[in-house]
């Protein structure tokens, strides 16, 4: 062998190289793809840069290495696992890839995940999102990224920009059109995808400004119809601050530690069902983050800017799972539990319409028990009816949109979580014993139908990626056609017709401030 062949298979060991326009990166092969983590995208948002728009990471000599995530954002920890573990740091803002290969002339389509969590916690490096059997079996490029969360990320502070957290994937986004083509990818054409707080994000990049021309296709899975006026946020905010002793500044919060802060987010949290004669809707969601309509980065709701076309240029494939409520009745140890008055109480609460709201749905579904209706409710309006109707409001503006449904439940606790929120992400990962700490598959195998449920949903997801199609027809107003996904999956009419009615007519507007 000689000295340049020696060299070569060398460099191949040590791991694939790749320019980016801060500095060369090492990564790691792994499996038949090419993976990188932890490149910077922005600089760490600390010092002066707190509370601020993220500022561009800059540029370092020699080949980094990236083999490890970054730290996470300072968060809540979660529950079930979901919380932020792996290296510490304040290099918040960083990106990972998986590649097929990093050929500059491949061209692949990209797919950029954005990770739930209620806005407050969440990381790129948590095990579930583990992205390799979606670049492998749909030769794509896939990218994820840790963006700020919790007060970091999303309240509103004089002195600040709002929606910090979703600049940062804007920044993110940014860096994909810059860099992603030495990877493999195609700069032009981008997906994103996310689920739940990750939807709710992937809906408001969908209508912000500074995100237009970024991506040409989205996906948002279990969307949160939970967007905050800015009355709302402005008021919340004033509360977290007197839970860390300050003022709602960013002058001010930032003489306090980031992750002592958090504290302060989860005292909120445990306190705010005493706020619901002021924050209403929001305050039973003990989630006092989200997205706010401000006017200037967040100019509307995304239902209200969909439906006026500011996205008809953009493929959406959107849908919900049937069971979502459940799953935070599970863990609230609530299963079975739910008296007439609480479910009378959440009717009156969530319902269109109130009082009028809770007796429609008592008479749509007269066999109900209490902790039916309480489930089915807030399912509807948390998760199901957002998502059905951005795919409306996508039509009415003049874009296509896909619908989905998820039926298939569980096998884990018994069966007992049906088609409860996550479980998507674990069948499109296939990660099934990582997320929720693997609540979802707890005491049970996983299942051949599991199995071939997560390669249809990879399927059609990097169908989509590529094409805009992912093998269904598009929704329409008549026929409202949508992919039931199920152990045996068949294209029907939107299986919750009873819900889509009591809904019908119903505008998301951000949720405000009563009094």
């Amino acid at each position: 062998m000689t000295t340049s062949e020696s060299g070569a298979r060398a460099a191949e060991t040590a791991g694939p190289v790749v320019r980016t326009a801060s500095g060369a990166v090492r990564g790691r092969h792994e499996d038949g793809l090419a993976v990188f983590r932890g490149i910077p995208f922005a600089e760490p948002p600390v010092g002066e840069a707190r509370f601020q728009a993220p500022r561009p990471a800059r540029p370092w000599d020699g080949t980094r290495e990236a083999c490890a995530f970054g730290p996470p954002p300072p968060q809540d920890l979660g529950v079930q696992g979901a919380g932020a573990t792996g290296p510490t740091g304040d290099d918040w803002l960083t990106v990972n890839v998986w590649t097929p290969g990093p050929d500059p002339s491949a061209g692949r389509p990209v797919m950029v995940w954005i990770y739930g969590g209620s806005y407050k916690l969440g990381h790129a490096g948590q095990p579930g999102y583990d992205a390799q059997r979606i670049a492998r079996d749909g030769d794509v490029v896939v990218v994820t990224f840790n963006h700020r969360v919790g007060m970091e990320g999303f309240t509103l502070l004089e002195g600040a920009p709002a929606n910090r957290g979703l600049l940062d994937q804007v920044a993110a986004l940014e860096w994909v059109r810059e860099n992603i083509a030495a990877f493999g990818g195609d700069p032009g054409q981008v997906t994103v995808f996310g689920e739940s707080a990750g939807a709710g994000s992937v809906a408001s990049l969908l209508v912000m400004p500074r995100a237009r021309g970024l991506f040409r296709r989205a996906v948002a899975q279990s969307l949160p119809g939970t967007f905050f006026s800015a009355e709302l946020a402005r008021d919340i905010a004033g509360a977290l601050a007197a839970e860390a002793g300050r003022q709602p500044t960013a002058a001010d919060l930032a003489a306090v530690d980031p992750r002592e802060l958090v504290g302060a987010g989860q005292a909120l949290s445990a306190k705010m069902p005493q706020y619901t004669d002021r924050w209403g809707q929001a305050a039973p969601t003990v989630t006092p983050f989200s997205p706010v309509v401000d006017g200037d980065i967040l100019p509307t709701a995304p239902w209200q800017a969909l439906a006026a076309g500011a996205a008809r240029d953009v493929d959406l494939l959107v849908g919900h799972n049937r069971d979502e409520f459940r799953l935070f009745l599970a863990m609230g140890g609530m299963l079975g539990k739910i008296t007439e008055d609480r479910a009378t109480a959440a009717l009156r609460m969530y319902a269109p319409g109130g009082e009028a709201g809770e007796q429609a749905y008592r008479s749509a579904f007269p066999d109900a028990s209490p902790s039916d209706l309480f489930e089915r409710v807030q399912t509807d309006w948390l998760f199901g009816m957002p998502s059905l109707h951005l795919a409306q409001a996508q039509l009415a503006g003049g874009g296509r949109a896909h619908v989905y449904e998820l039926t298939w439940a569980a096998p884990g606790s018994g069966g007992v979580l049906g088609a409860c929120h996550a479980l998507d992400v674990a069948l499109l990962f296939g990660t099934y014993r990582d997320v929720l700490g693997g609540l979802l598959f707890a005491g049970a195998d996983v299942p051949a139908e599991a199995e071939e449920l997560s390669t249809r949903f990879r399927r059609a997801w990097t169908s989509f990626a590529r094409t805009g199609d992912p093998g269904w027809p598009a929704y329409d107003s008549e026929a409202r056609r949508v992919q039931v996904l199920d152990a045996e999956p068949t294209v029907a009419a939107y299986p919750e017709e009873r819900s889509r009615r009591l809904w019908e007519g119903h505008e998301f507007l951000p949720l405000p401030l009563l009094g």
